[in-house]
């Protein structure tokens, strides 16, 4: 893709994105329209009403997700004017980028995003209904979509090379497993050189991994760290801090969780016969 789609990214999205008292994720209208590319709020209203109604015909109250709010806006005399805006759910956001033109690469990019986001709510809601062999297909998953996040965000603080990248995940395996790197883990679960160790990790230890991807990403962004020294340091350290909150929740360390019997590759070609 183009060079807007490298400005238009998750991160685009992510950036505005609000969080309520009840911890719920909601984006407002008034900071979605300009990236969106729509130059008049009206327009952006309609668009708006279309995404209410395509929600109605699904059988939804538009109100739960399309939440009317005002808010006030400085004026150039010094005062304060209120002015429309919504709160839009996660589910509107997506309803909103659906019913939008997929030919510009933003609104490609924001149906992709708001997809996955709801594909992950609905994940988390179903999550405990999963059976062990599902729970490991859906984080490796997430793990597959977070890691090149993860590369993105270590890549802006100077972890240029491949080899570069590959210290960079070593670093975060060695604070996770007690020093031990990838080629230790991978000779730890006996596996063959062609082999991946997160395809041969179970549901506890991919959600480790997971979680010290996505926090590591997080600092990385959030705290504007340079060069790949600090990148490798920070990775280390968040790798360290999962471990130690495994151990005082009383937890298996990672490099003691069994590894399972049938790869994630083998789990995916027996979805797909059953699909058949």
């Amino acid at each position: 893709m183009n060079n807007e789609i490298a400005r238009y990214s998750e991160e685009t999205f992510e950036s505005i994105k609000h969080i309520n008292e009840a911890g719920q994720e909601f984006w407002y209208a008034r900071e979605l329209q300009p990236i969106l590319g729509y130059t008049q709020w009206r327009r952006f209203e309609d668009a708006i009403e279309r995404a209410k109604l395509a929600c109605q015909n699904s059988g939804f109250d538009p109100d739960e997700y399309f939440a009317d709010v005002g808010k006030s806006s400085p004026m150039p005399n010094g005062g304060e004017r209120i002015i429309n805006d919504y709160m839009l759910s996660r589910y509107a956001c997506y309803l909103l980028v659906m019913n939008g033109d997929p030919r510009k690469e933003v609104i490609a990019v924001g149906q992709t995003y708001f997809a996955v986001k709801t594909r992950q709510q609905e994940l988390i809601d179903s999550y405990d209904e999963l059976s062990e062999d599902q729970k490991r297909l859906a984080i490796r998953n997430e793990m597959k979509r977070h890691n090149k996040s993860l590369a993105e965000a270590a890549q802006q603080a100077g972890v240029e090379t491949t080899r570069d990248y590959a210290t960079f995940q070593n670093m975060g395996y060695q604070g996770l497993y007690g020093g031990m790197g990838a080629k230790e883990i991978h000779s730890r679960k006996g596996l063959k050189p062609s082999q991946q160790i997160l395809d041969h990790m179970g549901s506890t230890e991919l959600a480790a991994n997971l979680f010290r991807a996505t926090q590591t990403e997080e600092k990385l962004r959030r705290e504007h760290i340079q060069g790949k020294g600090n990148a490798n340091r920070t990775h280390y350290a968040v790798g360290q801090k999962v471990r130690q909150t495994i151990k005082e929740l009383g937890g298996t360390m990672p490099e003691d969780l069994p590894t399972p019997e049938k790869s994630i590759q083998q789990l995916e070609r027996e979805q797909k016969k059953k699909l058949k």
